[in-house]
């Protein structure tokens, strides 16, 4: 599992950007771009990474579940996540 504080940082991140977010869009319509510069900078939707909503580990995200490959696996084969089964041929 990740360290407390790092996934404490993500959702800190998480939160100033969408606290932002339209500000930000009307700055880079107007093309006011000191002003946008003056703006957080944990404001900028590309600092975000994405990280596991279980354990907060930041390698092997699966989009589409919202979690890591590990966790994907566990909860795949003890059946938690509806229509997904393990393959065989």
């Amino acid at each position: 599992m990740a360290r407390k504080s790092l996934i404490a940082r993500e959702r800190k991140r998480e939160r100033i950007v969408a606290k932002y977010a339209d500000l930000r869009k009307q700055l880079k319509e107007e093309g006011r771009w000191d002003e946008l510069d003056k703006l957080p900078r944990n404001s900028a939707p590309i600092r975000l990474h994405n990280r596991c909503g279980i354990t907060g580990r930041p390698k092997g995200y699966m989009r589409r579940f919202g979690i890591c490959r590990v966790k994907f696996r566990e909860m795949a084969n003890e059946g938690k996540i509806p229509g997904v089964t393990k393959s065989s041929w």
